[in-house]
């Protein structure tokens, strides 16, 4: 098992080989690949506004030298993700490759990591594997297992004894079906049904339908960060919420981003996540006013991973000059 802190030595590492480029140059270049179009768009709005914030914060200087964020959109297309981080490397002479909205994306990209040795920081894709697709690769952002295990927990000792799993059918929806289905169970709770919906367009009303002719006491979701403000409206629409059945879930179907658009369908929504934009804490109050300041949205999940992995980045590169 490769540990956190190999993968930091190694993104220091690969920052060191990088090193010929820096001082050649007076402009550190990152390259930022996220989803600023498309159904994801949500996810690469949000962390390219937090990755100025932080530019805003510290400065745009490293080493020495500026710093100069190339973003590219790749629309949450995985072809498009290998092509562009390509050009990034090879053209622009990135010293680190950063974003990544969804799983197929950082897994696209891990290849052309190793084959360049240049440090790839995910900020955003949360399957579990990920971090093992290249030595090149470190995580700012979360894995859904830890999510999903902590409502494994949660839930039977919370009077949830049957419950119903609508996940989207892709890397994370798989770690976050199979880690709540065996926690329940282990719990001694039974899983009824197992349900899966596609990433791309999904329409939700036909396997919500399945869920409630199931009668469970609850249905648990994961839904990719955009795709929660559908799901809430179709919940209500079939009338799961009427019929007592509870919703639980990740936190990305209840993302900051959207949560206003959700109305009153998402009280009594219970989620396990690791961050919440009204998460009380010092450090938190000030990243959201700050944040806020800047955009006429409040911060979720994806703008954290951002915020930390720039934080990442550029203390890496200060600490090998």
């Amino acid at each position: 098992m490769i540990t956190r802190r190999h993968h930091l030595a190694v993104l220091a590492a690969a920052t060191v080989a990088a090193g010929s480029a820096l001082a050649q140059s007076d402009t550190v270049k990152i390259g930022v690949i996220l989803p600023m179009t498309g159904q994801q768009a949500s996810t690469g709005k949000q962390i390219d506004a937090a990755i100025k914030l932080w530019l805003a914060q510290n400065g745009n200087k490293v080493a020495g030298k500026k710093v100069e964020v190339i973003v590219k959109d790749d629309a949450g297309v995985a072809d498009t993700s290998r092509r562009l981080a390509q050009e990034l490397v090879v053209n622009d002479k990135v010293v680190a490759l950063a974003g990544f909205g969804l799983t197929p994306i950082a897994l696209a990209t891990a290849p052309i990591a190793t084959q360049s040795k240049t440090p790839m920081v995910v900020m955003a894709a949360a399957t579990s594997s990920i971090t093992e697709a290249s030595p090149y690769i470190v995580r700012t952002s979360f894995t859904l297992p830890q999510a999903a295990v902590a409502m494994g927990e949660w839930a039977p000792k919370n009077g949830i004894k049957k419950v119903v799993t609508l996940v989207a059918d892709y890397g994370p929806g798989n770690d976050a079906e199979k880690y709540f289905a065996d926690r329940m169970q282990l719990n001694g709770a039974q899983v009824l049904e197992k349900l899966r919906t596609p990433l791309r367009a999904p329409d939700f009303a036909p396997v919500l339908q399945k869920a409630r002719d199931a009668k469970p006491d609850a249905i648990f979701v994961f839904l990719p960060s955009g795709q929660g403000a559908q799901f809430m409206k179709q919940f209500a629409e079939r009338g799961l919420d009427k019929a007592g059945i509870k919703l639980i879930a990740t936190g990305d179907v209840t993302d900051d981003d959207q949560l206003a658009d959700m109305g009153d369908v998402a009280l009594g929504v219970v989620n396990a996540h690791h961050y919440s934009a009204a998460h009380p804490s010092a450090m938190n109050k000030k990243f959201v006013a700050e944040f806020q300041a800047l955009n006429k949205f409040r911060p979720n999940f994806m703008a954290m991973g951002g915020w930390d992995g720039m934080r990442v980045i550029v203390n890496a590169l200060n600490t090998t000059k």
